[in-house]
């Protein structure tokens, strides 16, 4: 795989995860401050990105965070739920992305029935898996192809919803409290976490050592301040309270009154691209977790070997779980127990490189930071979640519970039959 196309696969896991997605829950959180939660969420995804680069030119693997995981941690406790939640967080990303390609498909084609929305997020997670499975050379081809396109048309999305920006949308007297804005920072960081998938590529790469970090920056580099342009022209261009009505394809509706019938349709079609790109970056990081946590006893043996049909045990099961969550759970509980889960994650993926920075080479500050600023908006985000959703909240506990109850019943297993 090439630098390009490394980041490309960042870029299309990122921007079809984030502003397709989650603008209408990130303005349901901070108003028109929106523009401020991908800023300050970008600043905490480089501070991430900075330690997975230089943990993935030290540990080149297909099995990315995982990898990493078991490098600082060793085979114990922490490293084994870690891996579970990562599990889990790609799972969460997946069905989210999915959902949301099945809303667009729907309100294009079918005046969003939400029967039809169904059968279309079905689609999507099986194609996207059939092409994994397939591992054709061909997909790195039109998964850059269609980032091309995706980045082109949002170029222009931005352009004429600047010339039509009004000032007065975005004024702070819009803004929400300061916990509503820190607590969406944590969706706003959940909208980048598809730069986690170029670690995966560390096995694909050549010389990875210098490959994998251009690649994560630049990835990074072209999705955040892109997120900040389209969250202003969409809140300086649509109300806070449209965008929420409208939110799984609020800039759908953000492009009509600029470009009318037409702009709805072209970006409708390239936030499916954009979505169904996305399902298929993270099933990929998906298929190379579960090889790597198979191989290492961390997951069961079963999950690593070949299934009949769909390529390994570990892809089949993990087709049908997103499945589940995609057709079952609302996108608000997706996103808001996915941001929770993929905090935790990189809260511990940052511990084990400032253990690892003598091996990296890695500064200790940017560390640190990382550290202290996603412990805070974690905190805040619990909370916050505590006090308007606690439904959500006994979910985000129930998936912690979950890893750590398949780590326990690993072990017993492991132990009755050595």
């Amino acid at each position: 795989m090439t630098i390009r196309g490394a980041a490309f696969l960042g870029i299309g896991s990122m921007v079809g995860a984030g502003v397709f997605v989650l603008l209408g829950e990130a303005g349901a959180m901070a108003g028109s401050a929106v523009w401020l939660s991908f800023l300050f969420g970008g600043v905490l995804a480089l501070l991430q990105g900075y330690a997975v680069a230089k943990l993935g030119a030290r540990y080149p693997s297909s099995g990315g965070m995982v990898t990493y995981l078991l490098k600082g941690f060793g085979r114990g406790h922490i490293s084994s739920v870690a891996s579970w939640l990562l599990y889990f967080a790609a799972l969460i990303v997946t069905a989210m992305v999915s959902v949301s390609f099945g809303h667009y498909g729907s309100a294009l084609f079918f005046d969003g029935s939400t029967g039809w929305a169904k059968v279309l997020t079905t689609a999507v997670i099986v194609a996207a898996a059939a092409a994994n499975i397939a591992g054709a050379k061909s997909i790195e081809r039109l998964r850059t192809l269609i980032v091309v396109v995706m980045l082109a048309v949002l170029a222009v999305f931005v352009m004429v919803t600047f010339i039509d920006i009004e000032p007065g949308l975005l004024a702070p007297s819009s803004y929400l409290s300061a916990m509503h804005m820190v607590s969406s920072v944590a969706l706003a960081f959940f909208a980048c976490l598809g730069f986690v998938v170029v670690s995966f590529t560390g096995a694909e790469l050549r010389d990875p050592a210098k490959s994998l970090p251009r690649a994560m920056y630049l990835s990074l580099g072209i999705t955040i301040p892109l997120y900040v342009l389209i969250a202003l022209g969409v809140f300086g261009t649509l109300t806070v309270p449209q965008v929420i009505d409208n939110g799984e394809t609020a800039l759908a509706v953000a492009a009509e009154p600029s470009l009318g019938t037409a702009g709805f349709v072209m970006m409708t079609l390239v936030a499916m691209l954009g979505t169904s790109s996305s399902v298929n970056a993270n099933l990929f990081a998906a298929m190379g977790s579960t090889m790597e946590l198979a191989g290492s006893s961390t997951f069961p043996k079963v999950i690593g070997s070949r299934a009949r049909v769909g390529g390994m045990r570990g892809v089949v099961i993990s087709v049908v779980i997103v499945l589940l969550i995609a057709n079952l759970v609302g996108l608000t509980a997706i996103a808001s127990v996915g941001s929770a889960v993929a905090l935790v994650i990189f809260l511990v993926t940052s511990i084990a490189a400032f253990r690892l920075r003598s091996q990296t080479g890695a500064r200790a500050w940017p560390l640190v930071v990382g550290v202290q600023l996603t412990a805070a908006v974690l905190i805040v985000f619990v909370v916050h979640t505590a006090q308007t959703a606690p439904a959500t909240l006994v979910a985000m506990v129930g998936v912690v519970v979950l890893a750590v109850v398949m780590d326990l019943l690993r072990r017993v297993i492991r132990a009755s039959h050595p």
